[in-house]
């Protein structure tokens, strides 16, 4: 790949900070009415709702909050190893910046770090970096802000997803480079999942997807609805498909709802990835990246992606490290503790015939293996495959006729009440996982200490981690501690985790797959992984400011 730039497509209300640099000003949107700094802009203060809101001066000076050591060669542009990180300013302390830290030896830069800004001119940009600064460390504490709380329902008939189960569930071939087309893994997916339902396509009447159509990224999102329903032949009373939600169970909690209402009787979910086939024979792409590159070329990236690709924060492993590193700087979580998911996710897929990788992994296999973003090295990251994952959500009254176990939804948890940024998450210590765990438990008269299995999320293990802290099975800042050793969370311990290896081992169908292995151990078909006696499980899906939770019982 040729050497290329992506730089920010601004707006009006956006150009003045990638454009103030010239004149040595760092530009902040700040309202003139209550004095409120906004970054990103905004066009109304979401302090006081004034318009009175103008790009302002600051002092550029701030804080490293939290960063990465990037090794991951995503663009021959860069310098290989270089810091991302995230910088506070001074004049609010939730004013925050994705930026490069120069001027330094990259080893030497921690949190807490005082920087200035130094501008960087590219195209007609200037890009703020930092390097750093005399003075006093000015670090901001990881800290739970007073978020209103979910609201209690104390009415049972109220809650109702409980109206909705589980009756069917299907997977396609699963692995590395398949090279089948996305629609034939689907279908596949979907006629496996209808017919362990006792079902019929005739009898489908609602079909949802979580992406949706992704111009440009099909081997992420699969085939649209309009391909499935037609592939299918499915006549509708109710469908939707989408990328805003409670990650990627907004299409299960979806459904649950329009069963629960009665909009559908029996929906069709499904989720596709091939990723795989995509990247060919060579390594993970990173996000907004061309193909091939070009000398001297510029790629312009608006909206979200504009606050970090410009600093070669080209992957997720990036935003995740940030959070690992926060941890570790505040809880003393060590890479010895956080080795226990992976081990564990590898250890749980030798059991696993559909898993990708079964081969042992041991402590010093995780600890010698290449970093890709500091904290997190290659184990860390999940494993891209092609596959796809369908289950059939119906009405409760369905259970009776099922040949197998019908698995009920007794709770969801789908709260957001931070910001919804990797960067800009009020607690690097947490992520939505927080809101979205805190949601579920009052939704349900059980507690975590009934759960017998959680599938949790683990696209990065840190991730996992997370969820743990924030459904509850420990405390903030326990997790290192409660994984260590790894007893705990195995097959065999008081909270058998990822139990089909996870995305880590098992592959990463991109959610999909924690809730098909919830199902299975609920209804006793795990074979040599079955926990037993498993009658409640967990499954948790996202990372940073994207969180769904699922608490699913079996029927009795």
């Amino acid at each position: 790949m040729e050497p290329f730039k992506v730089l920010p497509r601004w707006d009006d209300l956006t150009e003045p900070f990638w454009t103030g640099g010239e004149r040595g000003e760092l530009l902040i949107a700040r309202c003139g009415d209550c004095g409120h700094y906004t970054h990103p802009p905004l066009p109304r203060c979401p302090a006081c709702l004034s318009d009175a809101m103008a790009p302002t001066a600051v002092s550029g000076r701030g804080t490293v909050q939290t960063f990465t050591l990037n090794v991951r060669e995503w663009n021959p542009t860069y310098t290989h190893p270089y810091v991302i990180a995230v910088v506070s300013l001074e004049e609010q302390a939730d004013l925050r910046l994705v930026t490069n830290v120069v001027g330094c030896d990259p080893l030497d830069v921690y949190i807490g770090m005082p920087v200035r800004v130094a501008f960087e001119p590219q195209g007609n940009a200037w890009l703020p970096m930092f390097e750093p600064d005399e003075g006093e460390e000015r670090l901001h504490a990881a800290s739970v802000p007073e978020h209103r709380e979910p609201p209690r329902v104390s009415r049972t008939e109220a809650r109702r997803e409980r109206l909705a189960i589980v009756s069917g569930i299907g997977q396609s071939e699963v692995g590395r480079r398949l090279g089948r087309p996305a629609l034939a893994l689907t279908v596949d997916a979907c006629l496996a999942a209808i017919a362990d339902a006792g079902l019929t396509r005739d009898d489908i009447d609602g079909l949802a997807s979580y992406p949706g159509i992704i111009e440009g990224a099909t081997d992420f999102s699969g085939p649209g609805l309009p391909e499935v329903q037609d592939a299918l032949r499915l006549e509708l009373s109710w469908h939707r498909s989408g990328r805003d939600g409670a990650a990627q169970f907004s299409a299960i909690i979806d459904a649950v709802a329009a069963v629960a209402m009665g909009f559908a009787r029996h929906v069709l979910v499904y989720r596709t990835v091939t990723e795989s086939s995509a990247q060919g024979s060579g390594g993970r792409s990173g996000i907004g990246l061309p193909s091939g590159g070009g000398s001297g070329k510029r790629i312009r990236m608006g909206g979200d992606l504009q606050w970090t690709l410009p600093f070669g924060a080209y992957s997720a492993a990036n935003w995740a490290a940030w959070y690992a590193q926060r941890v570790m700087h505040e809880h003393g979580l060590t890479r010895e503790q956080l080795a226990q998911i992976p081990l564990t996710a590898r250890a749980n897929a030798a059991r696993n015939p559909a898993a990708v990788y079964r081969d042992p992994m041991t402590l010093d296999d995780y600890l010698d293996v290449r970093m890709i973003s500091t904290p997190l090295c290659l184990y860390d990251c999940d494993v891209p495959v092609d596959g796809a994952t369908a289950f059939v959500i119906s009405h409760r009254d369905h259970a009776g006729n099922l040949p197998r176990p019908a698995v009920r939804f007794e709770a969801v948890g789908t709260a957001l009440m931070g910001r919804p940024y990797w960067q800009h998450w009020d607690d690097f210590t947490s992520m939505a996982a927080r809101d979205a765990g805190r949601h579920l438990w009052t939704r349900t008269e059980l507690t975590p200490a009934d759960v017998d299995v959680a599938e949790l999320y683990d696209g990065f293990s840190i991730l996992t981690l997370l969820w743990l802290e924030a459904l509850a099975f420990c405390g903030p800042g326990e997790g290192g501690a409660f994984i260590e050793g790894g007893k705990r969370i195995a097959l065999d311990g008081e909270l058998p985790v990822n139990t089909h290896g996870g995305q880590l081992s098992a592959g990463r169908t991109h959610g999909f797959g924690f809730l098909h292995e919830a199902v299975t151990q609920l209804r006793g078909d795990a074979g040599e992984r079955q926990v037993a006696g498993a009658e409640v499980a967990v499954a948790a899906a996202g990372g940073g400011p994207l969180a769904g939770a699922l608490l699913l019982v079996r029927e009795r």
